[in-house]
């Protein structure tokens, strides 16, 4: 049996795509035949006041993975707000704190950026790679693992529409539902927050103040980040990850109900809610696999992890992935060395899995202290908080880490 491909990704979204076009740029890869599968639509394309529901902020590293990529500039050109500061306070008392690039040293945090933005350019780049293949809309439905016992070193893969394609190496960047994931028979460790998140996209009254905003209750965070169309600063996406019942109540609500509702929620930081778009409600729940790889296939981003959005680092843990995964298979390029080797695969697990659960850890940890409701615990979070905020070490330390 021979591959039909040296390399196959199944999922073509910001990781998938991402690590297509990061193996194909390689000196080394210019003979590598790299296939894309992907089920899903082209990336609509939305334009002036309306945003796409789906944002994701990325950190300076991140950045600079899409730069190497040659995806930088058409996302800037696009579209993309940039954050400088950071504001979280304690819902259920008064303490709070704040954080802004120049404690840092640096120009920005982040920038807030649509997925179809990222999607677009990325895809982009794919199309102009001659040694990608991009087949969509396709859906894997079956797939062969092979024995090393037996001496196969190939998988064999079945989409939806007939073809058979073999390869090398299955990498699957196809989500937290990861079809590939649960075909193959990872293990996960996982749990169900009892939480939803509801996001949309809203306009306030006041300016965002190009800063990412975030409010913890006992109920969920609440976050705003700031959108930018043109001059304009006053459109904000939400992530509100509220528990599973008032997720219900509040997706019930008519639009001027929830603006309201929200509004509250906010503590009317930005001013009223004037607006709201079309809501979306995702079911929360945290999955991490226990090997990240397994002979001839290997997992990245939320196929791998898929953490709560409090923080929004979770396509930032699968651009990492992505990195990591990429120096791998060029140091086997140049090497010799077959892509499906365990040594390969073995040596991205090691250098990811003790990343991806130190910030799944402290996700947990900060979603579980505030989600008591105890009087004893509030009063020590915002001590805590207060004394936090009067620390400058300690606030560079957590900026350094959300910025990557």
């Amino acid at each position: 049996m021979q591959p039909t491909y040296d390399v196959i990704i199944a999922g073509a979204g910001m990781n998938g795509a991402a690590m297509a076009c990061a193996i194909a740029r390689l000196p080394e890869a210019a003979s590598l035949r790299i296939a894309v599968i992907d089920a899903a639509p082209a990336a609509a394309d939305y334009q002036g006041d309306v945003f796409d529901p789906r944002v994701v902020a990325l950190t300076p590293r991140s950045d600079q993975l899409l730069s190497l990529l040659d995806c930088w500039d058409n996302i800037l050109n696009e579209r993309a707000c940039v954050y400088t500061d950071m504001a979280v306070w304690d819902g259920e008392g008064n303490a709070g704190i704040q954080f802004a690039c120049d404690e840092v040293r640096l120009p920005y945090l982040g920038h807030i950026v649509e997925n179809s933005v990222v999607v677009r350019a990325l895809h982009a780049q794919m199309q102009a790679c001659s040694n990608i293949e991009f087949l969509h809309p396709v859906r894997l439905v079956s797939l062969q693992k092979s024995d090393p016992t037996r001496g196969e070193a190939f998988t064999r893969i079945t989409l939806d529409d007939g073809r058979e394609l073999v390869t090398r190496l299955l990498i699957a960047a196809d989500g937290a539902q990861s079809g590939v994931r649960d075909m193959a028979g990872f293990a996960t460790r996982e749990w169900d927050y009892q939480q939803q998140a509801i996001v949309t996209t809203v306009a306030v009254s006041q300016s965002h103040q190009f800063t990412a905003w975030q409010r913890f209750t006992s109920r969920g965070p609440l976050a705003f980040l700031p959108l930018r169309n043109g001059n304009n600063s006053r459109y904000c996406s939400i992530v509100w990850s509220a528990d599973s019942d008032l997720a219900t109540d509040l997706m019930a609500l008519s639009d001027d109900a929830f603006c309201a509702a929200l509004g509250r929620a906010f503590e009317y930081r930005l001013g009223e809610v004037q607006s709201v778009v079309e809501r979306y409600c995702i079911p929360l729940r945290q999955r991490h696999a226990q090997q990240y790889f397994q002979p001839g296939i290997v997992l990245i981003g939320d196929a791998a992890h898929s953490i709560h959005p409090l923080a929004g680092q979770g396509v930032n843990l699968g651009f990492q992935d992505v990195v990591a995964l990429a120096a791998e298979i060029e140091r086997a390029l140049q090497r010799g060395i077959p892509l499906q080797d365990l040594s390969i695969l073995r040596r991205y697990q090691r250098q990811r899995l003790a990343d991806n659960l130190t910030m799944m850890t402290a996700m947990e940890g900060f979603k579980r202290l505030f989600g008591q409701k105890s009087p004893g615990v509030t009063w020590l979070r915002n001590t805590g908080l207060r004394m936090f905020a009067t620390v400058p070490l300690l606030k560079k330390f957590i900026v350094r880490q959300v910025t990557g």
